[in-house]
């Protein structure tokens, strides 16, 4: 299964920002196993010095940016696997803002959030084999929109590009 399956109708148009930053045959399994590596390579690559800065008062240290790539993964995997599994129940949506403060993602070491994301990593890549492709094709709702197991997951890869190409514009 590639990005090239997925039609506009299976999310939201908000969505187009993260799927327009994957290849159109990104394989969705491939794509998680070398996301993994990429992101991990990536935050390892940045120094000491600037886990914590933020490039406006208000905006996430790159820490919080780690964290909340983390629990991005953990919410769209749950609802991918929610949906792979036919629940019909309207899923909601979700303050990013308001998790960040009680993550308390300053006072964790990188070495610690880089776990945290390669232990979560490796569980979205086991829920992700153990569906079938009809169960990634299967259609929910989250946020009051349309939502397929798949995009949910592919939104996944591309919101981690996303944010590491905030890093590297506004951080770095």
């Amino acid at each position: 299964m590639t990005t090239q399956d997925l039609n506009s109708s299976e999310f939201n148009e908000y969505y187009n920002r993260y799927i327009d930053k994957l290849s159109t045959n990104l394989s969705l399994i491939e794509g998680y196993k070398t996301g993994k590596n990429t992101v991990l390579n990536f935050f390892k690559s940045i120094p000491n010095d600037k886990l914590e800065y933020r490039y406006a008062s208000g905006k996430w240290t790159v820490k919080e940016v780690l964290q909340h790539l983390i629990d991005t993964e953990r919410i769209f995997m749950y609802r991918c696997f929610r949906i792979a599994r036919r629940d019909t129940t309207s899923l909601v949506g979700y303050d990013q803002d308001i998790y960040i403060e009680p993550s308390k993602a300053n006072n964790k070491s990188i070495e610690e959030l880089l776990n945290e994301f390669e232990i979560n990593r490796n569980n979205s890549i086991a829920i992700i084999n153990s569906l079938s492709d009809d169960d990634l094709k299967f259609v929910g709702v989250s946020s009051e929109s349309p939502l397929s197991a798949r995009a949910a997951a592919f939104i996944i890869l591309g919101h981690d590009i996303w944010h590491m190409e905030v890093i590297k514009e506004r951080y770095l």
